[in-house]
């Protein structure tokens, strides 16, 4: 029964067939290798969840794909066209809307070989790996409901050094400036701040302290794992 379900629709006398003992073998180490990766990036650095939840799991997807092609040429540009689509996703997505499509094309590779049984298996084991990491913090000591990334977009005929500092050392934790660039045909700088919050609830207060500077502002504040709001 077994040997039926683990085996592709498609599989000839001449197609080589994957056991199942040794599929999970492959996507347990996997999984272990993106844990200790994920530890050793942490190491003295600040990522986002979404973005160490996206590399834990992104070498047990990388694995299936390679198991799933295994020296199959016409599979293996099939697969390279597909995944590049994921590129139309990546500039506005977050690395966890990323990394769920990595999962679901995946997917897809892997029914669209014929092997059903691993298809169900495989979506079972990265959708439990995915829920177990959002609901633990992969960041050890890091409070993510006050990490925020700041976006100010000012007249470029005003000077940014030092104007913001003071709300920003009130306000915050720590602060970085990450980015600046122009827009709007050079008109305008958008700066780009990382920041920890001191205390959520004054957030509103945060804001509007800043547009006390000046109020030719325009200011986006969002969550570094979710997409920006503007307000």
């Amino acid at each position: 029964m077994l040997d039926t379900l683990f085996r592709g629709l498609f599989d000839t006398t001449l197609t080589d067939t994957i056991a199942p003992g040794d599929f999970l073998l492959c996507v347990g180490v996997s999984l272990l290798l993106g844990l200790l990766l994920c530890g050793m990036t942490m190491w003295h650095s600040r990522f986002s969840r979404s973005l160490m939840v996206t590399l834990a799991i992104l070498p047990a997807v990388v694995c299936v794909v390679i198991m799933m092609v295994n020296g199959n040429v016409g599979t293996g540009v099939a697969v390279a066209g597909a995944f590049n689509l994921v590129r139309f996703r990546s500039a506005p997505g977050s690395a966890r809307e990323i990394g769920a499509l990595f999962v679901a094309m995946g997917t897809g590779l892997i029914t669209g070989m014929g092997y059903l049984g691993y298809g169900v298996l495989f979506t079972l084991i990265l959708g439990a790996a995915m829920m177990v990491y959002n609901a633990v913090s992969l960041r050890a000591g890091a409070v993510g409901a006050v990490e925020r990334t700041l976006y100010i977009t000012i007249p470029e005929d005003l000077d940014y050094a030092g104007v913001f500092e003071p709300v920003l050392s009130q306000y915050t934790r720590r602060y970085s400036l990450t980015q600046v660039k122009t827009t709007n045909m050079g008109s305008l700088f958008k700066l780009t701040y990382d920041l920890t919050l001191k205390d959520p609830a004054q957030e509103k207060g945060f804001i509007d302290q800043l547009r006390l500077r000046n109020g030719n502002l325009e200011i986006s504040l969002g969550h570094q794992d979710n997409a920006v709001a503007t307000l």
